[in-house]
């Protein structure tokens, strides 16, 4: 009897040590633990850029159109004491940066300005499909290309010899016009319109085209575009970019640089839009 009870008294012992915080506390993932891949997110959209021949075949209908665009234009603008220009972005409008992105991804590391300069510096860029084609024969019709970018100052020399690498014309200081204390590309186009008029612009991100969509969010953007629709198509010709832009640091991110790679992940799938 004494041996029986003895045992009841030890299972009872036992078994309320199996809820114990400790147990609890011993078998849990704390949240901070988890690892969030940097650049995992965007495999796809780099995989789309340099595998899909539907990439290819979006830039070449863009700059098609754009041709047609422009001897539309020719027969209709009269000409002013001005001369006449396009104004075009360079990266995923001109060139492709792609690579670059997929460093990126195989090194996992956020984008920082000193690997994007090592780039700039391989001089190894090539063309978006149709580009060169393109500004050469506006060239050819006495047009003359402006290329604005938010490349940084220190890259000119570079930028310039990767361009006539590629034979863009005007591949020189006079018409490649990068970043200055600003990102916003407004002061540039309002430097060539003082001795230009321009009759078409060119580019991937929307700020390319006008600074009415600086620093704004999705549904803003969105409106604008809207309100802008007659100008898509005939004065303002959009390359296709999945891989970066303002859709992504001003519409997804909603401006911020602050957040972590966990919460970024966070505010990637919260934007979806399911049923």
């Amino acid at each position: 009897m004494k041996r029986n009870l003895l045992i009841i008294v030890s299972l009872g012992l036992l078994f309320p040590a199996c809820d114990s915080p400790f147990r609890t506390q011993k078998t849990a993932v704390p949240q901070q633990s988890l690892q969030i891949p940097t650049q995992e997110h965007s495999i796809q959209a780099v995989n789309w850029q340099q595998q899909a021949a539907e990439y290819r075949a979006l830039c070449l209908q863009a700059y098609n159109f754009a041709r047609l665009r422009l001897d539309a234009m020719l027969d209709t603008t009269k000409m002013d004491v001005k001369k006449l220009a396009i104004v075009t972005d360079l990266d995923e409008t001109a060139v492709d940066n792609s690579p670059f992105n997929a460093k990126m991804i195989e090194l996992d590391e956020a984008y920082q300005k000193s690997r994007w300069i090592e780039w700039g510096n391989e001089v190894s860029a090539k063309a978006v499909p149709g580009a060169v084609e393109f500004l050469k024969y506006a060239a050819s019709q006495g047009v003359e290309i402006f290329y604005i970018s938010n490349r940084y100052p220190e890259q000119l020399q570079v930028t310039i010899e990767n361009l006539d690498k590629l034979d863009f014309p005007f591949s020189d200081e006079a018409h490649v016009m990068l970043r200055n204390q600003s990102s916003g590309k407004l002061e540039r186009r309002e430097k060539v319109e003082e001795t230009h008029t321009i009759i078409m612009l060119l580019g991937d991100n929307l700020a390319d085209f006008t600074d009415l969509f600086e620093k704004q969010n999705s549904g803003r953007r969105h409106a604008l575009v809207d309100s802008l629709a007659a100008e898509f198509g005939s004065r303002f010709i959009v390359l296709p970019n999945v891989m970066y832009g303002d859709w992504q640091t001003n519409g997804i991110y909603e401006g911020r640089y602050d957040w972590t790679e966990s919460q970024r992940d966070s505010i990637r799938h919260k934007k979806l839009i399911s049923y």
